[in-house]
């Protein structure tokens, strides 16, 4: 697999994460009043700093993102640990994160068409 191939699948890898976490978070915001729901998260970007930590090759598969419950939050009364406010918070910063991994993206896609149109 190339540089550029790899590159372009981690991109990839990452515009899927934050897919998976806005439908996390939408999630916890529909289950805001629901006793004894626990809120859902995404585990993606310590998945993919230990991938550009390694010095090789790498499985795309361990960068895959994964679903989890953090359960580090406080619990109200109902058994519920969503939060309006910090989910609101999550989702601000996961739409940041997926039009940097865009950006990032169109970025090599004309890098790629400007090597192609060299003549």
């Amino acid at each position: 697999m190339s540089k550029t191939e790899s590159i372009v699948d981690l991109i990839d890898a990452g515009i899927k994460a934050e897919t998976l976490r806005q439908k996390a978070i939408a999630n916890n915001v529909a289950n805001l009043e629901t006793p004894g729901y626990r809120r859902i998260d995404v585990k993606f970007e310590e998945l993919l700093a230990k991938c550009l930590r390694s010095s090789g090759e790498f499985d795309l598969s361990e960068v895959e993102a994964q679903i989890y419950q953090p359960k580090q939050t406080p619990v109200k009364s109902n058994g519920n640990d969503v939060n309006l406010e910090v989910e609101v918070g999550q989702m601000i910063k996961n739409t940041l994160r997926h039009k940097a991994y865009i950006r990032l993206l169109s970025k090599k896609y004309n890098q790629i068409e400007l090597a192609i149109n060299v003549k």
